[in-house]
């Protein structure tokens, strides 16, 4: 790219990796024309870089920002960068797409102010998304708008009407046990007691004196009756949370309290009978223990009557700006706040994050923003690095070099992991050598996987 104005040229291997980048880039001279735009910028805004190269940035744009709020402006007349600044352009079809915008000021070699740069991120997506949420299903505390949940919660009201013993599905951190929970609140038991157990948090022993409870003298220091959860759980439910975790041997206790509805207390010589309603869930495949001989064939049918799987967080991503809503009016009341959200550039985070964790995940996240921020909306700052990342940089160099890092990085990022880091099939996708591109991974100081060493030869 050249600016025909000033002379000011962005040099190739730059230019390259500019025009890989999801994120609009434009640049101006000190006379506002638009010397530079970049291809995401073309393909957000729908005006063609022939177009847009020399006319003044605000008949390219036509923002929110372009009279009194210009956040470039601003910029070039302080000089003090903006980051994630929301906002909306209108496109070539007279669209309005909502946009969050980051500034800083040009300076050629010899440290003059030449104009200024821009990056712009479409959120349109995650505006449409929010407005969305009277699309939504709600049963207790559990909620979603996601299609890829709508089998589930259709689900729910059968299952609450009858005794069927249901197996739950999915992650760890999806909300097995809010499931559960729902199941149990709509049931004709609301009113008698929920019980969980954790099956994968106890040793054996532990675990069968907990559901089965014991009588006094059972062992040492058994110095009083002590009623199971079994107990605890009469004529309600009782949640049996990581069920692939238990032994073989207490899977043939439970078997005989499914098939016959009676336990025995250890120490006890007589057995109880038991009116709870089993639900249990895994974060496990049960199909393939059972194939691997690592859990009872007869247990897995008996406890698997009906199935559900709650699909991961990173599968229906368009559910996480109404879990945030949610977690957001919880804290506010838990906490005595009155924070409104996140901010454009937090909530971008949150959308390109994995979520390894699930819901569980992001209400921690929401959570210790909830903690840090002293203000009305949560920004990126009270993120985790989990989120943010290593090549998260908050520009505070006046020159190109600085608002494009950030953009840089991640890009390369991108690239290694989508070739497995295999630096020359990297480099051809970002179009650049690959000295450069491991120069740039030297200079940013990117984090690469260890190398496995080949065995020595005998």
């Amino acid at each position: 790219m050249v600016d025909k104005n000033s002379d000011n040229i962005l040099f190739a291997p730059t230019s390259a990796i500019l025009e890989s980048i999801s994120d609009g880039v434009f640049t101006v001279n000190q006379n506002w024309r638009v010397t530079s735009f970049n291809r995401a910028a073309e393909a957000i805004t729908g005006i063609p870089r022939g177009e847009a190269l020399g006319k003044l940035c605000s008949e390219v744009f036509k923002s929110s920002m372009c009279e009194a709020e210009c956040a470039l402006r601003l910029t070039l007349k302080n000089g003090k960068p903006l980051i994630n600044k929301s906002g909306y352009i209108i496109d070539a079809d007279g669209e309005r797409i909502p946009v969050s915008v980051s500034t800083a000021v040009l300076h050629d070699e010899y440290g003059k102010v030449i104009g200024g740069a821009e990056t712009f991120r479409d959120l349109s997506e995650i505006v449409a998304l929010r407005k969305e949420l009277e699309g939504r299903f709600w049963i207790g505390d559990l909620i979603s708008h996601s299609q890829m949940m709508r089998p589930v919660f259709d689900m729910v009201p059968s299952l609450a009407a009858s005794m069927t013993n249901v197996l739950i599905q999915g992650e760890t951190g999806t909300g097995k046990e809010l499931l559960a929970k729902a199941i149990h609140g709509m049931s004709s038991r609301s009113q008698k007691p929920f019980i969980a157990v954790n099956c994968g948090a106890l040793p054996d022993t532990l675990l069968e004196s907990e559901l089965f409870g014991y009588k006094k003298g059972a062992f040492t220091g058994a110095n009083i009756d002590k009623p199971g959860r079994f107990a605890l759980a009469q004529g309600g439910t009782l949640f049996l949370d990581e069920i692939g975790e238990i032994s073989m041997a207490l899977q043939v206790r439970l078997l005989r309290v499914l098939q016959e509805q009676t336990y025995e207390p250890l120490g006890s010589t007589h057995s109880e009978k038991s009116s709870a309603r089993i639900i249990v869930a895994t974060n496990r495949n049960l199909a393939e223990m059972v194939k691997n001989g690592e859990f009872r064939q007869d247990l897995y049918y008996r406890i698997n009557v009906f199935s559900l799987e709650i699909p991961p967080l990173r599968k229906r991503k368009e559910d996480i700006p109404l879990l945030v809503e949610y977690f957001i009016e919880h804290f506010n009341r838990a906490q005595h706040k009155n924070i409104r959200g996140f901010t454009a550039g937090a909530y971008s985070l949150l959308m390109a994050h994995n979520w390894p964790g699930n819901v569980r995940e992001l209400e921690n996240v929401v959570e210790r923003a909830f903690v840090l921020c002293r203000s009305k909306l949560i920004g990126q700052e009270y993120l985790p690095v989990e989120l943010t990342g290593t090549s998260q940089i908050f520009v505070d160099s006046n020159s190109l070099e600085a608002v494009v890092r950030s953009a840089e990085e991640q890009s390369i990022i991108a690239a290694l992991e989508r070739n497995r880091f295999d630096g020359a099939a990297a480099s051809r996708e970002l179009g650049i050598h690959k000295t450069t591109l491991y120069r740039k991974i030297k200079t940013f100081g990117l984090p690469l996987p260890q190398q496995k060493r080949r065995p020595a030869k005998a």
